[in-house]
């Protein structure tokens, strides 16, 4: 989902595995297509399908257009075919649209279709349990948002169908801001080529998704003067130093994932979990600031009385060994602590849901060799593949990338700067990005869903970031789920994700309302 500019060049890859939301077993061979100038552009293609549903109670009768939207170049040729699945329940030039997407950089937008909020969703155990193999259960999600909202799911390019054409090149597509660009260029597209400039415009997006939409919003703001009316934060992650644990000495990181470590250690009984759990977890978030924090700061000087205080408490909320905490000098390392937590019982917790284990052959390794949440992801590729072909009639010899084009990774372009500008590396942010069009649109609010498990972009980061930058505090809606990064499989977070959801648009709608 994310990393950070001035990472040490052997993380990116890991940190491309862990956070990209399409996680998968397998990396998938990059498509024997000819090149994008070999390539002679046809008309794009649509595939239209009707359908009927129940949803919040109301029986909707609607329409999937799953198809490409071609974005022109500077000289009006196409250059690169965007797919989305577009949902649309009536024909009314003023129904609210909200444009859905996942994160990566490089992931479709499967997990949020499949998972979340699409009217079909995937059957994985809702407490953690691996699912198993195919076949696999695919079922009506009623409570999904339709009833107040059309919803677009876009794959980006180098995802899904989405690709480069004509005389387009992938990379032209693959970095901070030629991303954020290509997604608002979409968004007005979609705008004109369904009649929708006067729906109402809401943003969702998934992990680096989050990072896209606070981007999207102000280009979308500043080159097409469109005002947003909400924007959905699932797992955010704008400010990437708080969710940066990898880099030595990032001291706001050991104090950010604090939180996430006590609620991981609650549900695998590594503390005492007798009490109130959310009294735990604000517990916790009191002593990372007020305690720890100014400790770090303190480094050497910090008197040992001090310290073993600190050690105990550490202990206290993490379940980690004194020893432990000693060794590594008051700084958890969060990915480490996902192996250090249950090493003792050989098997370490998920790090985009901590509440997932996995037995690991080597047991002495500082962190996981692999991610246990990855179970899920054979599930939801299954699910999506056997969606498309036989309820979406989407017959197309054309390769479905999840995972993502292979070579997205490794040439995604992080600076902000155009090629050749001098830059001196710093943490990804864009939350001066959603910021400023905060500031612009008054009416504008943020609603952050969270997961209390997750240990790729930590809850306690989300309040972190969107405390600072220059953001009102009235301008953020904050939800607490008790799953992971995704924390839709969690079934119980799922529904209140989007009851939380409909209840925010549909505030949303009311406060914008000027007839």
């Amino acid at each position: 989902m994310k990393h950070s500019i001035n990472t040490p060049n052997r993380y990116f890859s890991v940190l491309a595995t862990l956070l990209l939301a399409t996680v998968s077993l397998t990396v998938m061979a990059q498509d024997n297509e000819p090149a994008p100038d070999e390539q002679r552009v046809a008309e794009p293609k649509q595939f239209v399908s009707e359908h009927s549903g129940t949803f919040n109670g109301a029986r909707i009768d609607y329409r999937v257009n799953a198809g490409e939207t071609y974005l022109n170049n500077a000289e009006g040729e196409p250059a690169a075919s965007i797919f989305s699945f577009d949902y649309i329940a009536e024909e009314d030039e003023n129904r609210p649209v909200t444009f859905i997407w996942n994160g990566g950089p490089g992931s479709s937008s499967n997990w949020l279709h499949m998972g979340g909020y699409g009217p079909k969703r995937i059957v994985v155990p809702s407490e953690a349990e691996h699912p198993g193999a195919a076949p696999y259960t695919l079922k009506d999600a009623p409570e999904t948002i339709l009833d107040v909202t059309d919803m677009v799911f876009v794959d980006p390019v180098g995802t899904g169908f989405s690709r480069a054409i004509g005389q387009g090149k992938k990379e032209d597509f693959w970095g901070l801001t030629e991303d954020a660009e290509s997604m608002a260029a979409f968004i007005a597209e979609w705008l004109t080529n369904n009649n929708r400039w006067n729906s109402p415009v809401f943003l969702l997006g998934e992990s680096f998704g989050t990072t896209r939409a606070a981007a999207v919003a102000k280009v979308l703001l500043d080159d097409y003067l469109i005002n947003v009316n909400g924007i959905v934060f699932v797992s955010q992650a704008l400010d990437y130093q708080g969710s940066t644990p990898y880099v030595d000495d990032n001291i706001i990181s050991y104090i950010t994932y604090i939180p996430t470590m006590a609620a991981t250690a609650w549900y695998h009984g590594k503390v005492d979990n007798t009490g109130d759990f959310e009294s735990f977890i604000a517990e916790s978030r009191e002593f990372a600031t007020q305690e720890l924090l100014p400790a770090l700061f303190q480094g050497n000087l910090l008197s040992d009385d001090e310290r073993a205080r600190l050690v105990s408490e550490l202990q206290r909320f993490t379940g980690l060994s004194k020893t432990y905490i000693e060794q590594v000098d008051l700084r958890i390392n969060a990915f480490r602590f996902a192996k250090e937590l249950r090493r003792d019982e050989g098997v370490a917790v998920g790090l985009l849901d901590s509440r997932y284990t996995k037995d690991e052959r080597d047991d002495v390794a500082a962190r996981p060799q692999d991610d246990a949440a990855r179970a899920i992801s054979p599930a939801y590729k299954a699910s999506l593949m056997h969606y498309m072909r036989n309820e979406l009639g989407i017959d197309w010899n054309r390769r479905y990338l999840n995972p993502s084009d292979p070579e997205l990774s490794g040439k995604w372009r992080w600076s902000p700067l155009p090629e050749g500008r001098s830059w001196e590396p710093h943490y990804v942010n864009t939350a001066p990005d959603l910021a400023s069009v905060l500031r612009s649109n008054p009416a504008l609010k943020v609603m952050v869903g969270s997961g209390y498990y997750d240990l790729v972009t930590p809850f306690f980061d989300a309040e972190y970031t969107l405390n600072r930058h220059g953001i009102a505090r009235d301008d953020i809606i904050y939800r607490y789920y008790h799953g992971g990064h995704m924390m839709y499989v969690h079934e119980p977070s799922r529904k209140a994700l989007l009851d939380d959801t409909r209840q925010f648009i549909r505030a949303q709608l009311e406060t914008m309302s000027f007839q």
